[in-house]
């Protein structure tokens, strides 16, 4: 095995979580010395850098001719960010879900990904979508900020002791530094990492499809694995989700935007994607509303359901590539039982948590 691959994916591994580490400290004290929420930079500031790699691949890929990578990367993308990011935070520690989340940031990206899915239904997202998808992310980032200076003050005229926050350690051209300097690794270890990866990979003999389906789709998610996770252990939960969601808009809205808008003729959308993927990808976003609302929290076991449907739609990809005599059986599985036992589960503990609150007085 190349020693080169081995150096480059120790290293790349290094320097996502040193970057992730310098990220979520730069965005947590930046925004108490201005009096943003952690929760709307996470939305913001944190998610639109943890998802330069997805647009660095999707835009390269646009301009290149290669659609089917430009929209599968962020589709792909948004399903790992759900199943695999949310579930891995929540195994590290319950995750506590703002009620804004739940209001309105969740269901504005199922409300997203169904306008994808309606783009994408003839086949093609235009120059025209593009641009209005533009538009969407920088009415949200202007919302999103403007809506958390709001509550900040509201919070200090409140409560004397809030003012307290401002008074975070170290200036705020330090803070940016750290982020931009988070950034930067949180980019190339994710660079280092994957190619790293792909070498061990090709000597182990695993083939190109395999790779292409596991380590390249996730390569370009590893900045928001590497945020949320650091965030997790750090107590910075508003930051963990918040990454999570807002990076799933901007994947959406200003990725697939972009790309599309540069692209003649826009971006073709293999048929695939819109029977498969894409509604699976706004099945992961409607779940989060019964698991966000159920106490406000995502617990370690609902975390543990998400990786295992990730797991299952990777499973499910590969069964469909190369065995497809094992597919059916694997399908009928997945629609017959585990997916409507996870519905009724879920419709239950919603039904036990808002019997206690309707019967109070």
């Amino acid at each position: 095995m190349s020693l080169e691959a081995i150096l480059g994916f120790v290293a790349g591994l290094a320097s996502l979580v040193f970057g992730a580490e310098l990220l979520v400290r730069g965005a947590s004290r930046l925004a108490a010395r201005l009096g943003i929420s952690p929760l709307a930079i996470g939305l913001t500031v944190v998610a639109i850098g943890t998802s330069a790699p997805e647009l660095a691949v999707s835009l390269r890929a646009a301009l290149a001719g290669q659609a089917d990578i430009a929209v599968g990367n962020v589709v792909g993308s948004n399903i790992l960010n759900v199943l695999f990011i949310l579930g891995i935070s929540a195994l590290i520690a319950p995750l506590v879900v703002s009620r804004q989340l739940v209001r309105f940031d969740v269901p504005l990206m199922i409300g997203v990904s169904v306008l994808l899915l309606v783009m994408a239904l003839d086949g093609r997202i235009s120059r025209f979508d593009g641009i209005l998808l533009i538009a969407g992310i920088v009415a949200y980032t202007v919302f999103a900020l403007r809506q958390s200076r709001r509550e900040s003050a509201a919070l200090r005229v409140e409560d004397a002791l809030s003012a307290a926050t401002t008074r975070a350690p170290g200036s705020v051209p330090l803070q940016i530094s750290l982020i931009v300097a988070g950034l930067a690794l949180l980019v190339l270890g994710a660079h280092w990492l994957v190619g790293g990866a792909l070498a061990i990979a090709r000597v182990l003999g695993v083939s190109e499809l395999v790779i292409g389906l596991t380590i390249v789709a996730a390569g370009t998610s590893l900045p928001e694995v590497a945020t949320s996770v650091v965030a997790a252990l750090r107590g910075e939960r508003d930051i963990a989700v918040g990454n999570v969601v807002g990076s799933s808009l901007f994947n959406i809205l200003a990725i697939t935007g972009i790309a599309a808008a540069v692209t003649p003729g826009g971006l073709q959308v293999a048929p695939a994607l819109v029977r498969f993927d894409i509604p699976v990808m706004i099945a992961a976003a409607l779940a989060c509303l019964p698991i966000f609302a159920t106490g406000g929290r995502i617990a370690r076991w609902e975390g543990a359901l998400f990786l295992g449907y990730y797991a299952a739609y990777v499973l499910y990809l590969i069964l469909a590539a190369t065995q497809h005599d094992v597919l059916p059986a694997f399908s009928a599985t997945m629609l017959g039982f585990a997916l409507p036992l996870t519905a009724v589960t879920m419709i239950v503990l919603l039904a036990r948590h808002r019997t206690p609150a309707e019967s109070s007085p």
